[in-house]
């Protein structure tokens, strides 16, 4: 993770994970959507693109450019606010949206995952951007939300954060989001073909919940690295 990758935003990381690579940015804006208006709450969503190399052959068109962002791009951004929105009080921000962009500049499975762990980073920059410059007078994070992938592939073993050849053989993989405590934010799911057993499941999110708090564990040393006193933004426990 290399954190100040992009200097224009708020808060950004360049976050490789084996071959994916993707760039997070934070950016605030001190307003909220109409639904929200004149209720002193905030609003964190998220968008994502695939940048036209991100595979070997290149992609045709840019999502937005000629044509409307495919049913997949539109299920991973939102996927992506609703875990972010997980890890923050909203009602605690004061008017103001918070943007997480994830731009998948090359990938290998595991984007999505990716671009959940790295906005958390590029919002915690951002909250303490906001926090250092007086804007921000409250604690506002709940706590660090991380996500990784677990699958079942040859001989049913099971495998960590899954690269792309990986995914595409796997009898089954889940895309698991928590939070530091073990908290389950989502898990997206699906067997190919014959069904799984439930201990099975049981056995991927235990592995998934494993993998997210090593993840945790990175955020908080890179955070730690630029600055950012990660405890000092977040809410006591209740």
């Amino acid at each position: 993770m290399i954190t100040g990758f992009h200097r224009a935003s708020e808060g950004s990381v360049l976050y490789r994970a084996g071959g994916t690579v993707v760039l997070c940015t934070a950016s605030v804006e001190s307003k909220v959507p109409p639904f929200l208006e004149g209720k002193g709450k905030g609003w964190l969503t998220a968008e994502y693109q695939m940048h036209p190399r991100a595979n070997p052959p290149r992609r045709e068109q840019r999502d937005g450019r000629g044509k409307a962002p495919s049913g997949r791009t539109l299920e991973i951004q939102r996927l992506v606010g609703r875990a972010l929105r997980a890890a923050v009080d909203l009602d605690r921000i004061g008017e103001r949206t918070v943007t997480i962009d994830c731009d998948v500049l090359e990938a290998d499975g595991g984007t999505r995952t990716a671009s959940v762990t790295g906005g958390f980073v590029a919002l915690a920059l951002a909250l303490h951007k906001l926090t250092a410059r007086g804007d921000l007078k409250e604690r506002v994070v709940r706590e660090p939300v991380a996500a990784t992938s677990v699958g079942v592939v040859a001989g049913d073993a099971l495998a960590l954060d899954l690269m792309y050849l990986e995914d595409s053989a796997a009898r089954v993989d889940l895309n698991v989001v928590a939070t530091a405590s073990a908290g389950i934010v989502e898990i997206q799911g699906t067997a190919e073909g014959e069904a799984v057993p439930r201990a099975t499941i049981d056995a991927m999110v235990d592995l998934a919940l494993v993998g997210i708090a090593r993840l945790v564990t990175q955020q908080r040393a890179v955070l730690a690295g630029a600055g950012v006193d990660l405890a000092a933004l977040t809410r006591p426990a209740s």
